[in-house]
């Protein structure tokens, strides 16, 4: 059985992806806040990697594959990619990094495939972009990159402050001009089960097949969700369609593993 140590594994994602996991392997997990149940929970390993070396935890248990939903500090993030790094070579272990359209964010004329240039204009998107750098230089059985748009669902961080937005009567900020796809943690967490189940290697970008205008998903969503009339502000940062969406060229999941935008909505809004 496979041994699989998740980071950041008390986070939205990475949680998910814990309990997508562990019925299938050994699954293992860190954590950074306090908290009883991780505390008891013996898969549960705290870790802070402002202060620790993540190479004490890679050592007692020689995980075969690392998966990294990180979040944090980017100094700390970098250190501990590249001591991660220094272990899947050391031990031939393979790293599933998490990482995010944002690689994409200077390029706004059309989306982006798996294997085409990076380039950043924000802080988040270079950091990202260190780190792929890093993976992208080993050989192709190490590492996944997994790039991902907006993750939605219906317990996710946006759609929970989608609600408290309307719930307020405050305006909900839309753009018009931006080309967006998205995904849903669910399937997202059963696309990385079977990268692991079948080895996959390389760059995969998990959005969703179609594309839409943000300001369309969030209107559409917003129903789904049954607000009648919530307020929108409408942010223009371009005159022309400005695209940030990852789809998928080279490396191409099996139908059943794809979602569209219709399915991230529907998905994010059912009881």
């Amino acid at each position: 059985m496979k041994r699989i140590l998740i980071l950041g594994a008390s986070g939205f994602i990475g949680n998910a992806l814990y309990k997508e996991l562990c019925s299938y392997f050994d699954t293992h997990g860190t954590y950074y806040t306090q908290n009883d149940f991780f505390e008891e929970n013996h898969q549960f390993h705290h870790f802070d990697m402002e202060t620790e070396n993540i190479e004490i935890l890679l050592e007692n248990l020689r995980p075969d594959v690392i998966v990294s939903s990180l979040r944090g500090s980017f100094e700390s993030q970098i250190s501990t990619h590249f001591s991660i790094v220094n272990h899947i070579l050391k031990y031939n272990s393979k790293l599933i990094f998490i990482s995010s359209a944002n690689v994409f964010d200077a390029f706004t004329n059309f989306p982006s495939y798996e294997y085409d240039k990076t380039l950043s204009q924000s802080i988040y998107g270079r950091f990202k972009i260190k780190i792929e750098n890093a993976l992208l230089r080993l050989p192709n059985h190490n590492y996944n990159i997994i790039r991902l748009p907006m993750v939605f669902g219906k317990s996710s961080p946006r759609v929970k402050q989608i609600r408290t937005i309307l719930d307020l009567g405050e305006p909900l900020e839309v753009f018009p001009n931006v080309v967006i796809n998205a995904t849903e943690i669910l399937k997202v967490t059963q696309q990385i089960h079977y990268l692991i189940n079948r080895d996959r290697q390389g760059v995969f970008h998990l959005g969703s097949t179609d594309l839409t205008h943000q300001k369309d998903f969030i209107e559409d969503l917003c129903a789904e969700l049954g607000y009648e009339n919530p307020l929108f502000k409408n942010v223009y940062d371009s005159n022309y369609d400005r695209f940030l969406a990852v789809l998928p060229k080279d490396n191409k999941l099996p139908a059943n593993l794809q979602i569209t935008v219709h399915q991230v909505i529907e998905a994010s809004t059912k009881l």
